[in-house]
């Protein structure tokens, strides 16, 4: 069987090398022989070899959207720009602009991402092509009269007949938008359906004080307790924001295993409020990295993502050994994959062949006392020079395959939307 050998890595302050076969490291160690069939990248002993980013809470497509309604609240941008503007989107853009973040999420380091978005076919179509992993969410949002909107319940039935089709690195999920979006026979519905079919759940929680006050007015619980009471939160339950919890809501989404999508910028740029890392940790509850989409941060970089999220955690606290540097990368690769099911996260034999090759010769990672804090504090895209998703090289040394088109479809998609 063809293999692929990285050569001359660095792992663990060590050169070594590593196999891949099919979808697993085969074999981590140095002097490893090669075959004349293997696909082998010598990393020269300046590539060092790391797990990639798996990115728990993006709206993939709105790349097109990107710069598009900055500087607003979160209601205004929603209500007055976002959702008039997505109005225009088709199916064939939700797939162009799922492409350009794909393509910004391999040149960043991602190999996986928990997506949340109009015309979910069109995602998962564009994750096929590209190879990436994907957590594909049937969305839900409901009319006036408290039933999904028409066009939704289309896309979630198909979503539904066709998913046991799919390849084994992409998974469905139910997305509820959020507590004021969708009704509460119809949250109802989808933990039910979440349950039958084994499903996922990602859903908003908590993240504007809005949000909070109207709940508890609403429903007499915050939007944690609500959710409970719905039998919403699982051990696969993915809540994104979480910046305004109680204790209480602490006590209770880690008693339910729930896992907490944490995104620093997004909830800073639309002043939402800011996730109480040390707190949520200190409290038990299982806590990941998103990036949200890229109308509300601006871009879908994990390695940015990672560096405020441990500033933000020191701010927040007054305490700088708060969001260290080798918890928060940890926050971000073996904690996301562990979340979504994937044997992936850490570079060891017989775990799935997810990893990065980062350029050490980079400006950026000298000095090398610490490797996890130059990935947290320094690095920017341009240190990634290769990436492997189940074994298969989706970016090797810096170049992407249809990168150029890709870029240049998207582009004639935004055009159109500003006109």
């Amino acid at each position: 069987m063809k293999r692929l050998v990285l050569k001359n890595v660095i792992l663990d302050g060590s050169v070594t090398d590593a196999a891949i076969s099919g979808k697993r490291f085969e074999k981590i160690s140095p002097g490893l022989p090669c075959g004349p069939d293997d696909d082998v990248i010598d990393g020269g002993g300046r590539l060092a070899l790391l797990p990639p980013f798996y990115n728990t809470h993006v709206h993939a497509a709105m790349t097109l959207l990107r710069g598009y309604a900055d500087d607003m609240e979160l209601f205004t941008w929603l209500n007055d720009h976002i959702w008039p503007a997505e109005a225009k989107l088709t199916g064939e853009d939700i797939y162009d602009g799922t492409r350009l973040a794909i393509l910004e999420m391999i040149k960043s380091g991602t190999v996986f991402f928990a997506d949340m978005y109009w015309h979910p076919r069109h995602t998962l179509r564009a994750a096929r092509e590209m190879g990436i992993r994907a957590s594909i969410g049937m969305l839900f949002i409901c009319g006036n009269d408290g039933e999904p909107l028409p066009n939704i319940r289309r896309d979630n039935a198909e979503l539904l007949e066709e998913a046991p089709s799919w390849p084994e690195e992409i998974t469905l999920a139910c997305a509820p938008h959020a507590v004021y979006t969708v009704s509460e026979k119809v949250l109802r519905q989808t933990a039910e359906t979440a349950e039958a079919r084994h499903l996922g759940i990602h859903i908003h929680v908590s993240e504007t004080a809005r949000e909070v006050e109207e709940c508890v007015a609403r429903h007499g619980r915050t939007p944690v307790a609500y959710l409970d009471s719905l039998g919403l939160l699982t051990p696969r339950t993915l809540l994104a924001h979480c910046t305004h919890l109680s204790p209480e809501d602490i006590a209770l989404i880690s008693e339910r295993k729930s896992v907490i999508a944490h995104m620093p910028v997004s909830n800073m740029k639309l002043c939402s409020g800011s996730f109480g890392l040390a707190a949520a940790l200190a409290g038990g509850c299982r806590v990941t990295i998103g990036t949200d989409g890229c109308s509300s941060n601006n871009n879908l970089s994990m390695l940015e993502e990672m560096k405020f999220a441990a500033l933000v955690a020191k701010l927040v606290t007054g305490d700088p050994e708060a969001g260290k540097a080798r918890l928060v990368f940890d926050l971000a690769t073996r904690c996301g994959a562990e979340a979504f099911g994937i044997d992936g996260g850490v570079i060891a034999e017989g775990r799935a062949a997810d990893a990065l090759l980062v350029d050490l010769n980079s400006p950026f990672m000298v000095g090398d006392y610490d490797l996890a804090a130059n990935m947290v504090y320094s690095a920017d895209s341009s240190v990634i020079d290769t990436v492997i998703c189940a074994g298969k090289v989706l970016m090797r040394h810096r170049r992407v395959p249809g990168e150029e088109e890709i870029i240049d479809r998207a582009r004639r998609v935004c055009r159109r939307i500003a006109r």
